[in-house]
């Protein structure tokens, strides 16, 4: 097994991979798995037209230990890009952007969540710091959003959220340490959000230069914070809504 290479299991996730024109080398099958699935149907398809090899097991046990619904595959591994470059071509494809900036999350299926909802959502990039979280587990999470929402590493966080401002986009942190309730900023224009680190929240370097910062409204005796998938996804739809892009 070429250690470079990606495991992608599930079907969502190799079916997004086929939609995306991920490069695929090997698809394993478990034998006698119903073909009625339509994505199933199309992944054969094309592993046949593009002459992908096909191996069929009766099971998977000694070659994988996860949830594969009978399916998985190697690919490439993911590629990052660079927020500099994605920029400019977001403004000039006249779309307002929406971007993630993620302070050292760590858990892989809270990345995966953030992802999905984001390409849900429309998200344009997700700036990371961790790029070990870019995996099969978050592939697999993710619903195959990983292939769709491009990833950009960066190490200087303050330094990109410089740049994003000087490109007039407004910089918002989303956390808990805050009295503005996230309903009272307007979204419609260019922004970015960044959420925290799951035990550790947002950085005290990143709130200090942010344009503000913003809490999703707890109900009192509550419990005194969100998981940052769930958080993420209520702040895209609520900047979506303000966008009536749905």
């Amino acid at each position: 097994m070429n250690k470079k290479r990606l495991i992608i299991y599930g079907i969502n996730p190799l079916y997004e991979a086929i939609k995306y024109k991920k490069k695929i080398y090997k698809i394993f099958l478990i034998k006698n798995l119903s073909k009625k699935n339509s994505k199933l149907k199309k992944i054969i398809e094309f592993s046949k037209k593009k002459k992908i090899k096909i191996i069929e097991k009766i099971n998977f046990k000694k070659l994988i230990k996860k949830n594969h619904q009978g399916v998985f595959a190697f690919i490439n591994p993911i590629k990052f890009s660079k927020i500099e470059y994605i920029i400019p071509n977001i403004f000039f494809s006249g779309k307002i952007p929406l971007l993630l900036i993620l302070d050292s999350i760590t858990d892989v299926r809270n990345f995966g969540s953030l992802v999905r909802t984001s390409a849900c959502t429309g998200v344009d990039a997700i700036i990371i710091t961790n790029y070990n979280i870019v995996n099969s587990d978050s592939i697999k999470t993710s619903s195959g959003g990983l292939f769709k929402v491009p990833i950009c590493k960066e190490n200087n966080i303050i330094k990109i959220i410089k740049f994003l401002k000087n490109s007039g986009i407004q910089v918002i942190a989303v956390t808990e340490k805050t009295n503005s309730i996230c309903y009272n900023i307007n979204y419609r224009n260019p922004t970015a959000f960044i959420l925290g680190n799951e035990e550790k929240g947002i950085s005290k370097n990143y709130l200090s230069i942010c344009n503000n910062t913003v809490k999703l409204p707890l109900l009192k005796n509550s419990l005194s914070s969100l998981n940052v998938s769930v958080a993420c996804g209520a702040i895209l739809y609520e900047a979506i809504r303000q966008r009536s892009l749905y």
